[in-house]
């Protein structure tokens, strides 16, 4: 995903550090598998919290990296 504006970048696990089963939901605690990267900070989401939260966090986000890929593994 890119825009203009706030230059959004999709990574992928082989961009940066991999989450792990310590990273956890921000919003439920369950396992991380998406980290939404703004310009106040970082915030972990399992892969039902990330899609619930990805529109109204994309004005502001500067990096969304997505592992929930690996649910279906």
């Amino acid at each position: 995903m890119e825009t203009l504006a706030n230059e959004v970048t999709e990574t992928h696990q082989d961009d940066e550090l991999q989450l792990t089963a310590f990273d956890r939901c921000d919003s439920c605690g369950s396992q991380a598998y998406v980290r939404a990267v703004t310009q106040h900070g970082e915030l972990l989401f399992c892969a039902h919290h990330a899609k619930k939260h990805h529109a109204q966090l994309e004005p502001v986000l500067k990096q969304w990296h997505d592992e929930s890929h690996r649910l279906d593994a």
